[in-house]
This record gives structure tokens, C-alpha cells and sequence, in this order.
């Protein structure tokens, strides 16, 4: 855990991190290290390199600092103060350590080359006085070592061999090599294989924003209840929403690893998880648009009990009981007066199977308001699903319906892109802009079958006809919550 900034990591990082390794599947055992354990090592080594003449005290101020290092066109100027002594660079340090000065008024820099091409190598700063709180080491210390000085050390203390990074690190691996055999020579890490730098491109994936300071602010902004928000493209907010670890491991199998930057398609990423969802969840069924069906051929108190496989392929995943009646609820968009070509669907006159159940004729309708407000069908009671005469009706259409008596209502949140392509946009003039979609959460009733309300929260469904579903709150036995993972359809374009 890189956690040398007192100002920005926090406890909570450290928890999202080893929860989201964990949750993925992998258990580094004993293999959890944190920065801030060295930081005896680090000021130690730092005071080595200035008994060495490999670093200096410099008491710019940071104006000063940024205005002589020059630019990518321009050398940079020395500091007055380069050829401090060494003692005095010592003292001066031991001072910042035990905190006689001010943030600011004096910083600790290697010495290497104000004329070199790479900036990064123009004397960078090694250590700062912070008077923060350390979220673990408490007052313990005042001044911290910045990345380029801790990163490569810390590689080293815990003998990594390959520090494997994004590309926009390629222009740091100077500054990395130069830490770890300067330390060396200062006496630090003999008789072992000093570590390497090696960079690779970043994960980008079309359409996400994954910048962990827009992210930041998003939270902080209250735009979202937290990072688990299942609207996040965190971790954290992809186990909320239901995508299951799986596909993660199999979405960065197929991917790889390339020193090329690229995007990859999000439907890849949807299409991984969908593929594991759709061998593994149990199926039910919810009326997102309601349309009252009525069977007039059968008696008010009618019922009669279907029973359902919980998944086409996997009978361990057991059966349940939906009860037909009366009065059903189907959907919407299953009925049209005026049927579109290939309509296959409930009409006027025409016949459907009702899954699982049995086939009806629709022998009319009622509007309200230039709508239609209400169905009429019979059904043939020797068509029931799984009995001999089911084979005699042959029907193109099969919907599916829940008992009026029986449905449960519940809210459906429907989650879209939580940035407009505003903030996507790589070459967006507004870079501190969030872009925000204001319609991110789309809140919708509906009506579920009861089965699904008798599991544990966080179990996932497949809604047949509509899609991926997490059982997302059911504490409040008034307002069933589901969140929807993924939809039924693959917009993945394969090659």
C-alpha cells in the first residue's frame, strides 16, 4: 500500500483494496505491505545520499522550484543552494525531521542534472515537510518522501524484482534506477537482484471515466451514496451492482496484457459477465409494463399451480411454483390492437402461449382514455405446458404474465452511464468538468413474483425478457428493491 501522502490515503482505501482482492478470488496470504513501514528505512537512505553528495537541502520556495526547472525546450537553473555542505544539509535535515520548520520552507532533492532532457530527473524532490496525521503512523513524523523516493526503496526492502506500472510511468524509470543503485552503492540492499521498472498500457475501457480524482470528486460532490455506488466503475461499485468476480478474471484472460494504450470495447466486459450469469443465476419473472389480462372462461376463485424450472440447464438449481388464476398481469408491449409485421404477440382474434401455462385466444379489449386498459382471453385447458395435449396447439408467441393475486410490487433501478461523453472524451477542453448525467438512476415499478423476494440480498436473477437483476433491498417489505446488473441482449460485436 502506497500510503506516503498523509493528505489522501485514508484507512477506508486500504479496506476497498484488500475486500476487492479478496472478493476476486485471490488471498496474497501473509503479502500485505505498506509504505509507511519503511519510513525509518527511507530516511535513513535519504540521509545516506546526502553523506554521499547525491542530495541536498533546498530552501526555495516551490514557486522558485517550478520557475528554475525550466521547461521541455529549456534547461533548468541551479539552485543557490546546491553546494550546501554536507553537514549542514544533515543538519538541516534532522531539523525538518523533528519538526522546527514550517511546510514548505525547506524540501530535500537529489542531485543529478538540472540540464537533463527528461524533467524528471532535473534534482526532483525526495522528501517534504507535511505537519499531517498519518492515518497509521499518527504524529510520528513530519516530512514524507514523495513517490519516485519511496516507490523504487520500497520495491526494493520487500525484494520485488519486476515493479510492474502503467506507460505513464516510462519517463520515471530513470529516476527509479537511480534510487535503487544509488542506494546500493550508499550500502542498501547487497547481495540481492535490485528491482526493474517495467510499464505496460493502462486498462481503458470505452465509455468509463476511471480517473480516480474525477472519481473522487463525484463522492465527494454527494453525486453518488459512496464509492460502492453501483453506478462507480469501481470494484467496489461492480460487486453492488451484481457483476460477478468471474467475469473480471475471464474479461482480462481474453484482453491480455500490450504495450499499445488502446480501448477496449465495454461490451467485451458485459459480455464476460453476462456469459457467467447466465450459466449460474436462477430465472424469474417480473411485469415491468402492466396490462390486466383477463380469463373469461374460467370462475373467479380458478387457480391452478405451473411448475418452473429455476434454470433451462441446471435442474440443481431446483424448481418453484407460479399459481395461474383469473386475473394476470403480462406485459405492454405483448399486446397490439393494430399488430406491426412479424408481431407474433397477443392480438385481437389471435393465439399465444402463456409460458408455462396455457395457450389463449384474446376475444377482446377495453381502452380508457384512447389506451387499452384491459385484455379478454380464454384459454383451451388441455394445453397446459407438459401435458400430452399441449402438443395439438401450435402458437408462435409465448409471453410471459403474473397472477394479479399473487405479484409483488417492487422498484427496479435502472442504472445508465453515471458521465456524459463530455467528460469521456479524452481530448475534452474541460478537464476538471464532471459532466454528470443527471438521469444516471432511473427508478421504475413493477411486479415480481414471489420466489424472488424470499432470497438473500445481493442474489442475482435473470428477469426473463428483460435482463440481469440483483436483489438490492428487501428490508422494507413495501418497496422490494432490485438493481439491474446487465441487459438480455449482447451489443458485444465479435470479430
Amino acid at each position: 500500500m502506497d500510503d506516503t501522502n498523509p493528505e489522501k490515503e485514508t484507512e477506508e482505501y486500504v479496506r476497498s483494496i484488500v475486500k476487492s482482492v479478496r472478493w476476486l478470488g485471490f488471498d496474497y496470504g501473509d503479502h500485505l505491505y505498506y509504505a509507511s513501514d519503511y519510513f525509518g528505512t527511507f530516511f535513513e537512505c535519504a540521509k545516506a545520499f546526502i553523506r554521499h553528495n547525491l542530495a541536498y537541502i533546498d530552501s526555495q520556495d516551490s514557486k522558485q522550484i517550478r520557475e528554475n526547472r525550466g521547461t521541455l525546450t529549456q534547461h533548468g537553473r541551479d539552485s543557490k543552494f546546491r553546494e550546501r555542505s554536507v553537514s549542514e544539509n544533515l543538519e538541516i535535515f534532522e531539523k525538518m525531521r523533528t519538526g522546527e520548520f514550517r511546510a514548505g520552507e525547506h524540501v530535500l532533492r537529489a542531485k543529478i542534472d538540472m540540464q537533463s532532457p527528461n524533467l524528471n530527473m532535473r534534482d526532483p524532490i525526495l522528501y517534504k515537510i507535511r505537519h499531517v496525521k498519518h492515518h497509521r503512523q499518527g504524529s510520528s513524523w513530519c516530512v514524507y518522501p514523495l513517490y519516485d523516493f519511496a516507490h523504487p526503496l520500497s520495491d526494493a526492502i520487500e525484494k520485488v524484482t519486476h515493479s510492474i506500472c502503467t506507460l505513464e510511468f516510462e519517463d520515471h524509470r530513470p529516476i527509479y534506477n537511480w534510487v535503487v543503485e544509488n542506494a546500493n552503492i550508499c550500502g542498501f540492499f547487497k547481495d540481492q537482484v535490485l528491482p526493474r521498472q517495467f510499464e505496460f498500457a493502462r486498462l481503458n475501457i470505452e465509455s468509463l471515466v476511471l480517473s480516480k480524482r474525477k472519481l473522487t470528486q463525484v463522492v465527494n460532490t454527494k453525486a453518488v451514496k459512496n464509492w460502492s455506488d453501483p453506478r462507480m466503475p469501481t470494484l467496489e461499485g461492480a460487486k453492488t451492482r451484481g457483476y460477478p468476480p468471474e467475469g473480471f478474471i475471464k474479461f482480462n484472460g481474453l484482453i491480455g496484457v500490450t504495450k499499445s494504450s488502446s480501448t477496449i470495447e465495454q461490451g467485451l466486459l458485459e459480455e464476460c459477465m453476462r456469459e457467467h450469469l447466465n450459466k449460474k443465476v436462477k430465472r424469474k419473472i417480473c411485469v415491468i409494463s402492466p396490462l390486466r389480462l383477463i380469463v373469461e372462461n374460467v370462475e373467479e376463485t380458478f387457480t391452478e399451480n405451473c411448475t418452473i424450472c429455476n434454470h433451462p440447464q441446471d435442474e440443481s438449481l431446483g424448481e418453484r411454483t407460479l399459481q395461474f388464476g383469473k386475473n394476470l398481469y403480462i406485459e405492454r408491449s405483448d399486446f397490439q390492437v393494430n399488430p406491426t409485421k412479424k408481431f407474433f404477440r397477443l392480438r385481437p382474434g389471435g393465439r399465444v402461449r402463456l409460458k408455462y401455462a396455457f395457450v389463449a385466444e384474446c376475444t377482446g379489449y377495453e381502452e380508457e382514455n384512447g389506451r387499452v386498459s384491459s385484455v379478454t382471453v380464454k384459454i383451451f385447458e388441455d394445453s397446459k405446458s407438459g401435458t400430452r395435449g399441449s402438443n395439438n396447439y401450435k402458437v408462435k408467441g409465448n409471453i410471459h404474465w403474473l397472477n394479479k393475486s399473487t405479484a409483488k410490487t417492487c422498484q427496479l433501478n435502472i442504472y445508465h452511464d453515471l458521465f456524459t461523453q463530455n467528460s469521456i472524451s479524452p481530448n475534452s477542453s474541460h478537464e476538471n468538468d464532471l459532466f454528470l448525467n443527471k438521469n444516471s438512476l432511473e427508478k421504475i415499478s413493477a411486479y415480481i413474483e414471489q420466489s424472488a423476494l424470499d432470497e438473500e440480498i445481493g442474489t442475482q436473477f435473470q428477469f426473463e425478457r428483460h435482463g440481469y437483476f440483483i436483489l438490492a433491498n428487501n428490508s422494507n417489505k413495501e418497496r422490494i428493491e432490485f438493481g439491474k446488473i446487465l441487459s438480455l441482449k449482447d451489443n458485444w460485436k465479435k470479430c
